[in-house]
């Protein structure tokens, strides 16, 4: 069974941001490996940090001189800006417990079997903001409240694209890629109208 790097979604208003990236990382300090950064197959640097289980799979099977496809949640305060946080590292053969029968079988063609690619990001959250001007909309993200000691509380993406300012303060399920340090959009799915009135009731 092939594992999907990016699960499905357990249930209708689950937050969520996450993305593939393939590239590089390399750490800022060969000491610390947790921060560094990415570069993708097109030579652009991203700002990445190591979080704590993915880190344990860096140091013992990952060969920083080979590209590989890194789990991650995006962070970003505005559009020239992108912040990975590597979750996991995909890497069916080694590291997912999928029979290899062939090395010759490309990872981006398993991807498309998943209907996935790289550069793809899932994000999922209540649209607080639209800036026409800019074409630039907001989404937040509550983070799981299971994970009382999260530092990662709420946050907000900002994702070029059009979404219609009726849609403010819905849950919304968008289809986002990667263009260098931007996150774009793709295409949306409206899951919730209004959050707010929910709230008040």
């Amino acid at each position: 069974m092939l594992k999907n790097p990016i699960p499905q979604v357990t249930n209708q208003l689950q937050y969520r941001a996450i993305g593939i990236v393939n590239g590089k990382f390399t750490p800022h300090d060969n000491e610390k490996l947790n921060r560094g950064f990415l570069t993708d197959n097109n030579g652009e640097k991203i700002e990445t940090v190591v979080l704590g289980k993915a880190l344990s799979i860096l140091k013992k099977y990952i060969n920083l001189k080979k590209s590989y496809y890194w789990v991650v949640y995006p962070k970003n305060k505005n559009t020239e800006n992108l912040h990975l946080q590597v979750a996991g590292i995909w890497d069916p053969y080694q590291l997912n417990d999928f029979p290899n029968d062939s090395s010759e079988t490309n990872f981006s063609k398993l991807l498309e079997e998943l209907d996935l690619k790289d550069n793809y990001f899932s994000v999922r959250g209540e649209l607080v903001f639209v800036n026409t001007k800019k074409k630039e909309v907001v989404i937040k993200i509550v983070s799981d409240s299971k994970l009382k000691n999260s530092k990662n509380k709420n946050f907000k993406l900002i994702i070029k694209g059009e979404l219609s300012l009726e849609l403010l303060n819905s849950f919304v399920s968008l289809d986002i890629t990667r263009e260098g340090n931007a996150l774009k959009l793709i295409k949306y799915e409206l899951i919730e109208k209004d959050l707010s009135e929910k709230k008040l009731k």
